[in-house]
């Protein structure tokens, strides 16, 4: 997917990416893959690359393609595995190919109770002896075995626990019967992407799977989906700074909720062919949304959606259903100026006439960009610190930023090493009748700087 100003010209459009972090399999009898030059640039899509190269496959930059080594570890070390919680879907591959796998216990954002109780019932489900020791997973299995799995949970049904017991299943012997899987765009994209290995697994899309192991999977070529979440940041940064944008190579199929929650508030979104159009012709509207699994409003949505609306006139109300105790982002879009008010799952939003620069941190991932979005529309200078979070789910968002008239600044050294922050230096510009920008008021051009410092070890 690319993004580019409406009048740009395609050499100057900038591309943006899939996450390939999902993209696990069980290595048994294959013997290569590769994924096209669209494969994200970020650390949660590198990170696994790196976990990959100890537990197996062997991977060249993008465009990937990753080898298998049959002398490889079973071992998932916490160094890697603590970074990003999508590096618990080793296990399931770990686990159908090998036949052992020791995965140390996820990390990732702190955005409330994440519990792999539903991975390991799954995997237990198909025949493996499973303990935590140590803050790690040990699994054993002689070989898998099919059979019939409930993987829903208290908030919904869970992605990558539908991610690992399916990629078990694919080599364990009998059919496997999942019943309430995710139906995400990133589990049927990982469904196509093992059928076209060999394996037999049908339903996707559907909360019911059905899997037929098979004896060994073969290499293939294959092309990743669009990131829907990057691509729903860009739409709400457009609307957030009355803007003009088009994105490039985005299937609207994966987000009918998050166009159908932006034309309810007044935003213009056209559609043509692979790409679509989003501009802001008008006061915008507040509204009231619920996060749900999908085909729902997606939760990674949410706290860019939350600075959105702070900017919006009237009452708004946003309750998250899947993570409903994520709102570590609360304190600080209300630091920029922002007027909320927390009521367990529900977060009341009263939006005020502008935001106010100011220093904030990032708690996590989706909370970072949300701050970059609020500081984009705010007036005055930001500070965003611990920007490091941002780097985790964005392939060099600042680039594609500046590309839409922000002006942006990535340094890498600071005198007292603190954590990775973003200065926003924002100024408000009178915008000449004559000049054309995607990222503008009715009246003004908003700039900054964002300069990056390299974060501390943590």
């Amino acid at each position: 997917m690319s993004v580019r100003h409406e009048v740009a010209s395609p050499e100057n459009t900038s591309p943006l990416t899939g996450p390939v972090e999902d993209l696990e399999c069980p290595t048994g009898g294959w013997d290569e893959f590769s994924a096209d030059e669209r494969c994200s640039r970020s650390d949660d899509a590198l990170d696994p690359l790196s976990l990959d190269s100890e537990t197996g496959p062997q991977w060249q930059p993008p465009p990937l393609r990753l080898e298998v080594v049959d002398e490889s570890e079973c071992v998932a070390q916490y160094d890697l595995v603590r970074r990003m919680r999508a590096s618990i879907c080793v296990l399931g591959p770990l686990l159908a190919r090998r036949g052992r796998a020791c995965v140390s216990l996820p990390g990732g954002c702190a955005i409330g109770d994440r519990p792999v109780d539903l991975h390991l019932k799954g995997l237990a489900a198909l025949g493996a002896d499973l303990k935590i020791e140590r803050g790690y997973i040990w699994a054993r299995a002689r070989r898998l075995k099919g059979n019939r799995i409930y993987l829903g949970g208290a908030f919904g049904s869970t992605v990558t626990g539908t991610c690992n017991v399916m990629t078990a299943a694919t080599l364990a012997e009998g059919t496997t019967h999942i019943e309430a899987a995710a139906c995400e765009p990133e589990v049927v994209d990982l469904g196509n992407f093992l059928n076209r290995m060999g394996a037999r697994i049908s339903g996707l899309g559907t909360p019911f799977l059905q899997i037929e192991g098979v004896d060994r999977l073969t290499g293939t070529d294959h092309v990743i989906a669009p990131d829907r979440i990057e691509a729903g940041t860009l739409m709400l940064a457009a609307a957030i700074t009355n803007g003009d944008v088009v994105l490039d190579n985005i299937r609207l199929e994966h987000m009918t909720a998050v166009v159908e929650t932006l034309r309810a508030m007044g935003v213009t979104i056209e559609e043509f062919g692979e790409a679509v159009r989003v501009m802001v012709r008008g006061d915008l509207r507040p509204l009231d949304c619920i996060m749900l699994p999908y085909p729902g409003l997606p939760t990674d949505l949410q706290a860019q959606l939350m600075a959105l609306l702070c900017t919006v006139p009237g009452i708004s109300i946003i309750t998250d259903k899947v993570f409903p105790d994520r709102f570590m982002h609360v304190a600080e879009l209300s630091r920029l100026g922002a007027t909320i008010r927390r009521e367990g799952a529900s977060a009341i939003i009263s939006g005020v006439p502008h935001l106010s620069g100011a220093s904030v941190m990032a708690s996590d991932l989706r909370a970072s960009a949300a701050l970059v979005l609020a500081a984009l529309a705010a007036r005055g200078d930001s500070v965003v610190r611990r920007i490091y979070h941002l780097d985790r789910g964005y392939d060099r968002l600042e680039y594609k930023l500046t590309d839409l008239g922000a002006a942006i600044q990535r340094t890498v050294d600071h005198p007292h090493n603190l954590p990775a922050s973003l200065q926003v230096h924002s100024t408000e510009l009178p915008l000449p009748e004559t000049s054309a920008s995607d990222l503008r008021g009715p009246k003004w051009l908003r700039r900054g700087e964002f300069k990056l410092v390299k974060p501390d070890d943590e």
